[in-house]
């Protein structure tokens, strides 16, 4: 199975968030994960998290370790499957929960899906490293500031994609510095 080709496998929602789980926990350590961990993340019992594996190793996405040090470990493979980027050190963005730092949080994407209805400002905010279970609708959010554009964005959750480890933050405010061009 090439690279190019991982991209296009059809993962089922508990396949997904369980891969994005062990991807997660595995960027904390960089070592193999436990399947313990995975199962208390994603709010699942041991041996389902066994079941998923194992379909995760025949699609290999994921690599078994054995012993006592062992545990589960993404294979590059798993990165496509998610569309997600492996980085060594990613730059950090701090989301902020009801004035609290979330710590371990790495926001990986923001989407403005609504940008074209400005009375009804949206944008999904793909977090990894803490249980969805974190955040609760009605909830005040701070994304922010971005590494490259400062931007922050300042909102209320909305909802929570515990597929894809996403909140949907209505937009309060969202500031960033503009260099506008001349006219």
């Amino acid at each position: 199975m090439s690279s190019d080709s991982y991209a296009g496998i059809e993962l089922t929602p508990t396949q997904q968030r369980v891969l994005r789980e062990l991807v997660a926990r595995y960027r904390e350590s960089e070592t193999p994960v436990k399947g313990e961990t995975v199962a208390a993340g994603v709010n699942r019992n041991a041996g389902t998290i066994r079941n998923q594996m194992q379909s995760l190793k025949t699609l290999q996405l994921v690599e078994g370790i054995p012993g006592p040090q062992g545990g589960y470990k993404p294979k590059a493979g798993a990165y496509d499957a998610l569309s997600l980027q492996e980085v060594s050190e990613p730059a950090p963005v701090p989301l902020y929960y009801e004035g609290d730092r979330i710590e371990g949080a790495i926001v990986g994407e923001i989407a403005l899906p609504s940008v074209l209805h400005p009375e009804d400002c949206r944008v999904e905010v793909e977090q990894q490293g803490v249980a969805t279970e974190t955040f609760e609708e009605g909830g005040a959010v701070v994304v922010g500031p971005t590494p490259c554009n400062d931007l922050r964005i300042d909102g209320v959750v909305e909802g929570v994609d515990d597929v894809n480890s996403a909140l949907v933050v209505g937009v309060e405010s969202m500031h960033a510095p503009a260099d506008l061009p001349a006219r």
